[in-house]
């Protein structure tokens, strides 16, 4: 069982372009993900990144993605804190103190890509991302 704690960043439209360039300065491993592949209906979000992850062979992980039309791109919110990995109890744990007293985004429950996924800005202001991937 593991968890990891990395950095995600939020892109105005070139996520694509900012993962790619990033890949090119650590190397690694990028996948990535679009909203259309994963049937979002609205034909702007379609080529758009809706998650991009890169793994290096020295153990560094970065994520990101383009913020959906629906939320704003300033100052603040360009960079989250993701909580992975397949723990579902300790991440589960750690879901239920990041989100008391928080503004809950998205609550913490089974996505269309087949993980439970929550997000919440904590009474800090600190934005997290909680993603318990599924046993196979």
């Amino acid at each position: 069982m593991t968890v990891r704690l990395n950095p995600y960043l939020h892109f105005k439209g070139n996520a694509r372009e900012a993962m790619e360039h990033y890949h090119r300065v650590f190397g690694g491993t990028l996948n990535l993900s679009t909203f259309g592949e994963f049937g979002a209906p609205d034909e702007q979000l379609a080529d758009k990144i809706m998650h991009g992850q890169l793994e290096t062979d020295g153990g560094l992980t970065l994520m990101g993605s383009d913020l959906p039309p629906n939320m704003e791109h300033s100052q603040g919110n360009t960079v989250s804190v993701s909580l992975s990995g397949d723990d579902a109890e300790t991440l589960r744990g750690y879901w239920e103190k990041l989100s008391d007293g928080a503004t809950v985004e998205t609550p913490l429950e089974k996505q269309m890509w087949g993980d439970e996924f929550g997000s919440c800005i904590d009474r800090f202001g600190v934005h997290w991302l909680v993603d318990i991937a599924q046993q196979a």
